[in-house]
């Protein structure tokens, strides 16, 4: 259980399809650790490659579809150290998933 002077972890997601629109942002939940919330966010960009993917997609083209229309999480803590690049984090999932193809 974590003591209250510990900062807490919010994961938001905002909806790259609607970019700049906070009435598309939603909270995904809140956690007692970071890398508990790095795996939620991780998790969130996952799944939005595979309902993107099409077979024979490049990694190019994967990446391109995520970042025009999937969520896009990111992590609100007090926590200067704790970050997270959904689209870092989706270019290296593409070429994973793409075989490396550009």
């Amino acid at each position: 259980m974590a003591s209250a002077d510990r900062p807490k972890y919010q994961v938001y997601v905002d909806d790259n399809f609607h970019y700049m629109d906070e009435s598309e942002r939603y909270l995904a939940g809140v956690y007692d650790d970071c890398q508990t919330a790095r795996g939620r966010c991780r998790e969130i960009v996952d799944r939005s490659l595979v309902n993107e993917y099409k077979q024979g997609m490049s990694a190019r083209e994967l990446l391109d579809r995520y970042k025009s229309f999937s969520n896009d999480p990111w992590i609100s803590s007090s926590d200067e150290q704790c970050t997270f690049s959904a689209w870092s984090y989706a270019e290296q999932r593409c070429k994973e998933i793409c075989g490396g193809e550009q």
